[in-house]
């Protein structure tokens, strides 16, 4: 057990978290080392590392995944790692190896896909408290450095903010919210609930982050004003783009440019650049759908600066439509109408109403069948936090006048804007490309 005094609690938020409001999500495979410093540059306060895969991690003979998932420098804080695990000693083996470079440790109890659920882990630990209190305890009593903890919540607020105590009295000094149900994944996103977040905020003693609902930047202060949370987290808002946290909406080709400059100084794995491009490109691709097949097959840096620089030539040859200070207008629904070369927020295609999600209920899982741990693949979830999969998403538009029902509990509508379906399938369709000729190529 270590003798170290460490900070709890909001004298560590405020002292080494310098009382943070922006938080950058834990993303798969996208809050990589060099997403992190470009993000940084733009605002983001309290960075995750993309969630990793404890038990995996304390494999001696997987160094490539070992350095793959984990890469950081000096200039990379405040820095919270996050782990999945559903055991404490090799979590606690894995936590060790990075105390000593981070801020904090973070239990992922978020994720909601499948593969959680067969590796028996994230969202899918909700209902094994005394699993999730050893957890998190035996980190607070052997680490050098806080614990926190990412959750869902429950259809019943009350069993949300027991659920919360819970970890609290574990020991973690800082909770994130992610104000949805376990079953609120894929096509069945809906709405984060921002009242139970209000009510757990209300109840806790340590800083509590919201997740959920940050479409635009303004967004955070209104998720804010309407929780009375410390902090505000994004993930799919940063990655389509990410100068979010600086409330700007930059030009796609210089976002593009600048995390292609921090990847020739910091080695970052092909495939995950190129899932980034993609988001922060998504807008202005329909437009250029020759470059858009040549993003799903380049498989060297050089290929991809070659590719950026040709899309900011044709970009620019358009002087009579693109201005800097382009004025941004609204649709009838309260979004934003942003020209296709600016980066912005995807909208989600509209789902059905036959499939709409039920928010009173919950997957029934059978753990005792899914005890074994696997890690996620590029397949099976790009971000597990946010279910970045593009065709069936409710669309969160910012609220603007009082005449949606919603309107006291919501910060957002719950009016939808169709995206062209048949270019969203493209979309997707070369990401996955992509991504299995990298499993040849990088």
């Amino acid at each position: 057990m270590s003798q170290r005094q460490k900070l709890q609690g909001y004298e560590f938020y405020t002292t080494i978290l310098k009382n943070a409001k922006y938080f950058l999500a834990p993303m798969v495979d996208q809050s990589e080392y060099a997403w992190r410093i470009l993000s940084r540059r733009y605002g983001a306060q309290v960075c995750y590392t993309p969630m990793i895969h404890a038990k995996m991690f304390c494999d001696e003979s997987n160094k490539q995944y070992q350095s793959d998932v984990w890469s950081t420098g000096s200039d990379d804080r405040p820095l919270i790692v996050q782990f999945c695990a559903n055991d404490p000693e090799v979590l606690l083996k894995a936590a060790l190896k990075v105390q000593n470079q981070c801020d904090a440790v973070d239990l992922n109890l978020g994720c909601p896909q499948h593969i959680a659920r067969r590796g028996h882990y994230g969202a899918f630990l909700q209902d094994e408290w005394d699993l999730i209190y050893k957890l998190i305890n035996t980190l607070h009593r052997n680490l050098t450095v806080p614990v926190t903890a990412k959750i869902r919540i429950f259809p019943d607020v009350e069993k949300t903010i027991k659920y919360a105590k819970m970890i609290e009295s574990a020991g973690a000094q800082l909770i994130t919210v992610h104000g949805r149900v376990r079953d609120q994944k894929g096509h069945k996103t809906g709405l984060a609930d921002w009242e139970q977040i209000r009510r757990v905020k209300e109840e806790l003693k340590i800083p509590v982050i919201a997740n959920g609902n940050i479409l635009y930047f303004e967004d955070i202060e209104r998720c804010i004003n309407a929780t009375g949370v410390d902090g505000v987290m994004s993930a799919e808002g940063n990655l389509y783009n990410p100068a979010f946290f600086s409330g700007t909406n930059p030009p796609v080709w210089k976002l593009a440019r600048e995390y292609l400059d921090i990847c020739k100084s910091v080695p970052t794995k092909i495939s995950y650049i190129r899932a980034h491009l993609f988001k922060i490109y998504r807008p202005t691709l329909p437009f250029h759908v020759d470059l858009r097949e040549q993003l799903s097959k380049v498989n060297t840096l050089e290929e991809l600066f070659k590719l950026s620089d040709e899309l900011q030539s044709r970009l620019m040859k358009t002087p009579s439509e693109f201005t800097e200070n382009t004025e941004i207008h609204k649709d009838e629904n309260g979004f934003k109408i942003f020209p296709h070369w600016i980066c912005q927020p995807n909208l989600r295609a509209t789902m059905p109403e036959s499939i709409k999600p039920n928010p009173n209920s919950l997957e029934i899982v059978d753990n005792k069948s899914s005890s074994r741990t696997e890690h996620h693949s590029n397949e099976d979830a790009l971000d597990i936090f946010t279910d970045l999969d593009p065709l069936m998403k409710i669309n969160e538009p910012e609220l603007h006048n009082g005449t949606n029902n919603l309107s006291d509990k919501y910060p957002h509508t719950t009016s939808e804007k169709t995206r062209n379906s048949e270019d969203l399938e493209a979309d997707l369709a070369l990401e996955r490309n992509s991504k299995r000729s990298n499993k040849k190529g990088s």
